[in-house]
């Protein structure tokens, strides 16, 4: 993922609220959403490229039991490594796991030098621990509304702070809000002004470019956009639209086990 907004125990009726974007070049081959032949507790997509783990990697997932995760990329063009391992398999193997969130986090942390820049959240939909290897330590989330992008929890880039505003706007003032209210808000295209954008090694034509909510490019884009709904009581609701390459929507409801 390249964009989450997430509200965490904020709302009186779902103790979680999240919306994504999955940012990704066009030609990366992966699979829609579903639940794994392989592991069918685990509702994800696949990513089909990483062939590095038993199971593959994701950008986002949820278990039957309540285990979810997912990762952000940091954006940081001027230090990457060339040959860093995939970083899919963070989410996936705290999915397929048992180990608690802050003990998995901490256990990544010892050796996230490894990979390239990202941010990683793992927990239920109750409690979310969040690390990013450009930061510093493994911590629990509190309450609240939060977003991240290509950068640290919460970094004001002009996009966070607008998609914030406007994701609050939707939980707070709209009393039968439903999936379709927040793809239609990550579909945003604004590009911003460039004195407002981050310095990330790209330069100013590409950032300007990475802007928006929604990219679009030649090669490189908004993927698809997920949502979830997690009921105090445990209904699930996850709502994936796919854009590139077969565009449709899934929908899946659960209740956990």
């Amino acid at each position: 993922m390249c964009l989450i907004f997430f509200a965490l125990n904020h709302h009186p009726q779902y103790s979680l609220i999240l919306a994504a974007n999955r940012d990704e070049f066009y030609n990366r081959p992966s699979a829609q959403a579903e639940f794994w032949e392989s592991r069918p507790d685990i509702l994800a997509g696949r990513d089909l490229q990483d062939k590095t783990e038993n199971l593959p990697g994701t950008w986002l997932g949820i278990t039957g039991s309540g285990r979810i995760a997912m990762i952000t990329n940091y954006r940081d063009f001027k230090n990457i490594k060339a040959n860093a391992p995939s970083r899919g398999p963070l989410v996936t193997n705290y999915l397929s796991g048992n180990e608690s969130a802050e003990g998995y986090l901490s256990n990544i942390s010892k050796k996230a030098y490894q990979y390239n820049g990202f941010n990683l959240l793992a927990g239920t939909a109750k409690e979310l621990w969040y690390y990013s290897n450009y930061g510093t330590d493994v911590y629990k989330l509190s309450s609240g509304i939060f977003g991240i992008s290509n950068h640290l929890l919460d970094t004001p880039w002009p996009k966070l702070t607008t998609g914030k505003r406007v994701f609050s706007e939707i939980i707070n003032s709209i009393p039968d809000f439903k999936a379709e209210d927040f793809i239609e808000m990550m579909a945003d295209k604004t590009i911003f002004s460039d004195e407002d954008l981050p310095d990330t090694g790209a330069g100013i034509k590409r950032e300007r470019m990475l802007s928006p909510a929604f990219i679009e490019s030649e090669d490189y884009g908004t993927r698809c956009t997920t949502i979830i709904l997690a009921t105090k009581t445990g209904e699930i609701s996850f709502v994936e639209k796919s854009y590139r390459p077969e565009p449709g929507i899934k929908r899946f409801t659960f209740t956990l086990s």
